[in-house]
């Protein structure tokens, strides 16, 4: 029978070798077990569901579904599961996005080895915990990095989950037929979401949707996009 003070981790992470090193590093921890692995957002969401884990390690960069949104989406369905970030982006704009969209903590992926273990140990009684270089500069700018969040945060939740999925596969550079397919619905019904996209945000072009998603987090600057 399973201890109870365990505590249990589902990893979102689409690179397998790197989500098999952090499964081998927290089994070695004799107080955590890690009770599934998700290879993009949308499947982080539905296991999260399924599986009720109490931190999830996510990733921002992942197909399908970016990290930001599905903290969101887990944060509403799933308020008792803490998220823990981990990536290897260190940027301001990405630190406050997911701590206003609910992440506990943040961690870069250069960060040392033992502080994930420590970190989700953290999270997991409520508590908050990034890197120690984002913690330093999390204190020094907290009360502006969160009146710019806050605005940040305002653009970005004026548009629906489904919309964003669509919008994140349209600037990966997915035609509709392809999003369609990703999704499970119609072209039909993906090319109703790319006209209320453009309409809401007053963009009436797929480069400028691209340029919006880069803007907003919702894919990380660093992808390579073709704008025309």
């Amino acid at each position: 029978m399973k201890s109870a003070k365990l505590t249990t981790v589902l990893l979102a992470e689409d690179h397998m070798i790197v989500r098999e090193g952090l499964k081998k590093l927290l089994e070695a921890e004799s107080d955590m077990e890690v009770v599934g692995e998700a290879c993009n957002g949308r499947q982080a969401v539905e296991m999260t569901k399924k599986l009720r884990p109490d931190v999830v390690v996510m990733d921002i960069a992942m197909p399908l579904l970016n990290g930001l949104e599905a903290t969101s989406q887990i944060r509403q369905s799933v308020p008792n599961t803490k998220v823990l970030i981990l990536s290897a982006h260190s940027d301001d704009a990405y630190v406050e996005k997911v701590t206003a969209l609910g992440a506990s903590g943040y961690l870069i992926k250069q960060t040392s080895a033992h502080f994930l273990s420590d970190a989700i140990r953290e999270v997991r009684k409520g508590n908050t915990f990034f890197s120690p270089s984002i913690a330093k500069r999390h204190s020094h700018h907290n009360q502006k990095s969160l009146d710019r969040l806050g605005r940040m945060k305002k653009k970005v939740t004026s548009l629906s989950s489904r919309e964003v999925e669509v919008l994140q596969l349209i600037a990966e550079g997915e035609a509709n037929k392809q999003i369609a397919a990703e999704l499970g619905i119609s072209v039909k019904t993906v090319e109703k979401h790319r006209d209320h996209l453009m309409r809401k945000l007053d963009i009436h072009d797929t480069a400028g949707l691209t340029r919006y998603a880069i803007e907003a987090g919702i894919i990380e600057s660093s992808v390579q996009v073709t704008i025309v």
